[in-house]
């Protein structure tokens, strides 16, 4: 089309002409698709948050990141070991031995494997013998699969003093570390909280539970293959203040569990940890092991487990 004068008006076709409802109609849209995007990468918005995370993988994996069967039931092992290959975690933890094929089978690890549970433990010398029974058996395995760990507790009170529960502690745990510095397997000891009384989301009269308690321990054992797990969630209940936590006792952390406070229930917005805060300090303390996700997911476990993945993505 020819150029017109300029004192002439440009007449465009109908179909090119641009008139106060188009830049309205364009400006409406650009900012519904704007929205929409802020919205799946980490907005204001559940329906869109929950879209964005379900077809999440992981992207930067400065944090390696593992889950735990439990608190995904009914789902079965090999239901939540496909879900986390296509997420992009490199390890389901806290199963026994005889899973770790199932595990194999979609290229993944165990990070952390389960041992003799949380009702007994080393704070009683009466409960030893069974505990360390069972460590070597699971120490075993797991350096023959070629795993990095192996939990262990402390077990309950039961009236005991400290200082006595201290030392059977340290005692029990020495007769192990050698072992396990042997077969390059790493203890480690969970402290649990003792406020919450809802099953499996508190341990009321659990001896360790304080992280200083629990760093001590490890301190006097005196071992590079015995220290503590840190569970974010027990740890928030029990004193707060977890990234300065997370920094003071660095060098004796061997693994991470996160879970929301208050309920354990999903890591998002709805509670008081800032989980991509905790998951930068624990980057910058240099940290290469694994954190594990034991949360308990209160809608589609997926999609929950997907958003966690992508928040702790950092």
């Amino acid at each position: 089309m020819p150029t017109p004068p300029l004192s002439e008006p440009v007449r465009l076709p109908l179909d090119r002409r641009v008139t106060r409802r188009t830049v309205i109609q364009g400006a409406l849209a650009a900012g519904a698709g704007i929205l929409a995007s802020s919205s799946v990468a980490g907005g204001d918005g559940e329906a869109a948050r929950a879209a964005g995370s379900a077809t999440y993988h992981v992207q930067h994996g400065r944090i390696r990141q593992s889950v735990v069967p439990w608190c995904f039931r009914p789902m079965t092992l090999e239901e939540l070991c496909g879900h986390a290959a296509r997420l992009g975690l490199t390890s389901v933890e806290l199963v026994t031995p005889d899973k770790f094929p199932v595990l194999r089978q979609h290229g993944l690890i165990c990070a952390l494997t389960g041992s003799h549970g949380f009702a007994k433990g080393f704070a009683h010398v009466e409960e030893h013998a069974e505990c360390l029974r069972v460590l070597r058996e699971r120490i075993d395995a797991t350096a023959a699969a070629g795993f990095p760990a192996v939990i262990t507790f402390s077990g309950f009170r039961r009236g005991l003093p400290e200082e006595v529960g201290m030392k059977n502690m340290v005692d029990g745990l020495k007769q192990i570390a050698g072992y396990a510095e042997q077969r390059r397997v790493t203890l480690c000891l969970e402290m649990l909280n003792s406020r919450v009384r809802e099953e499996m989301k508190g341990h009321p009269d659990y001896f360790c539970d304080d992280i200083d308690r629990a760093v001590e321990i490890c301190r006097r054992v005196g071992s590079e293959r015995v220290k503590v797990l840190f569970d974010i969630y027990h740890v928030q209940i029990m004193h707060g203040d977890v990234i300065t936590r997370i920094r003071q006792h660095r060098e004796w952390i061997g693994h991470y569990h996160t879970a929301g406070v208050p309920g354990r229930n999903e890591i998002d917005e709805t509670q008081e940890l800032n989980y991509g805060a905790v998951m930068r300090a624990i980057v910058e303390t240099g940290y290469r092991g694994h954190v594990g996700q034991e949360f308990v997911p209160l809608r589609d476990k997926v999609a929950s487990l997907s958003q966690a993945v992508r928040i702790c993505d950092v």
